[in-house]
């Protein structure tokens, strides 16, 4: 065989060789592009790492959660929401645009993502409790038979600011919740922008 014609054949399969890792790369470029997008924009997934959410949710149990719910602050009383608990439960400074970036890409840390339930939202008054071992939400006892009675050992009298929320875990004498922050900076109230998203289900505003 010609000299010419074997460079002019291994320069084919070269050429061909290189196209082909170029569109796997392509390739592998729109998963990744698309997965963030769906992450950052629709869904993630989570996994409850504690029992303060039981008999709702047990420690193992994969959720789901719901991102444009999040991305529009519609965020309901009742809801299971997942939130960056930095700067409120976790003392590390307040996410940077960057790390609100990552987590709504699922990227960063997962050890300051918190799993627990709307109790009431901005404008809201929360009082425990009534006689019955009820919460009092704007002055009308809360029905609550996900929880036990009563539904805090401890007392507390709050208005939630705007733009913010009160959490509690359903497993009332195990869960570190807004109750916990009472006393501390932000008073245990949850900025909405800290949310990742609503739980799918489970009672949540997206079932």
């Amino acid at each position: 065989m010609p000299k010419n014609h074997e460079n002019a054949t291994f320069g084919s399969r070269f050429l061909y060789s290189a196209r082909f890792w170029k569109f796997i790369a392509a390739i592998a470029i729109v998963i990744l592009v698309v997965g963030g997008a769906v992450r950052g924009f629709v869904i993630q997934r989570f996994t409850i790492p504690s029992a303060s959410m039981q008999p709702t949710l047990d420690v193992g149990d994969d959720i789901t959660v719901w991102r444009p719910d999040a991305l529009s602050s519609d965020i309901r009383r009742g809801d299971i929401v997942v939130f960056d608990g930095r700067g409120s439960f976790i003392d590390d400074p307040l996410p940077t645009p960057l790390q609100k970036a990552g987590a709504w890409i699922g990227l960063g840390s997962r050890d300051v993502y918190y799993v627990k339930r709307v109790i009431a939202v901005g404008g809201d008054t929360l009082e425990c409790c009534d006689a019955e071992g009820r919460l009092l939400l704007n002055e009308e006892p809360l029905e609550e038979d996900y929880a036990p009675h009563p539904a805090s050992a401890s007392e507390f009298s709050i208005e939630v600011p705007a733009d913010t929320m009160w959490v509690m875990g359903d497993n009332r004498d195990d869960s570190a919740d807004s109750r916990a922050l009472l006393g501390k900076p932000g008073g245990g109230f949850i900025p909405l922008d800290r949310v990742i998203g609503p739980v799918i289900g489970h009672g949540s505003s997206v079932d």
